[in-house]
């Protein structure tokens, strides 16, 4: 979780606006098939699609760039929390709705967070694997 965000963190935040801070990241699933149907259903809303298949893995992404890695393995990895940046609060509302739709688990609906900023409007489910995953938008209204 974040800390309570000072005037400085916000405005770290606003400059960091659509830039990426992590190259990609990998992991494991325990139902390859149902986190990627559950990947592709609810990351639409973001403008975030499959990109690439390679054999059992698969890389979603933007811009033909594929960020966001997984496959199956054994054991899933746990606990993950990773946030997906939306542009808006619409699209932090329908990310939500289709996680759910395709099967997520409610950890905490669209809504404003004041204990990180006056403006962090996230939502949070549950994938088939348990893994914390979060739409948020920085920015107002």
């Amino acid at each position: 979780m974040l800390p309570h965000c000072s005037d400085a963190m916000l405005s770290r935040l606003k400059k960091m606006e659509n830039k990426m801070i992590i190259d990609h990241i990998g992991f494991g699933v325990s139902d390859f098939e149902k986190s990627k149907e559950f990947y592709i259903k609810c990351l639409k809303s973001l403008g975030i699609t499959l990109i690439r298949e390679e054999g059992s893995t698969v890389g979603f992404g933007k811009n033909n760039k594929a960020v966001y890695w997984f496959g199956p393995s054994i054991e899933a990895y746990k606990p993950i929390h990773i946030a997906f940046a939306a542009e808006n609060r619409t699209q932090v509302d329908e990310f939500y709705k289709a996680a759910i739709a395709a099967g997520g688990k409610d950890n905490g609906p669209p809504g404003i967070r004041e204990m990180y900023h006056p403006n962090y409007y996230g939502a949070f489910v549950f994938d088939p694997d348990g893994f914390n995953i979060e739409a948020v938008c920085h920015k107002p209204g």
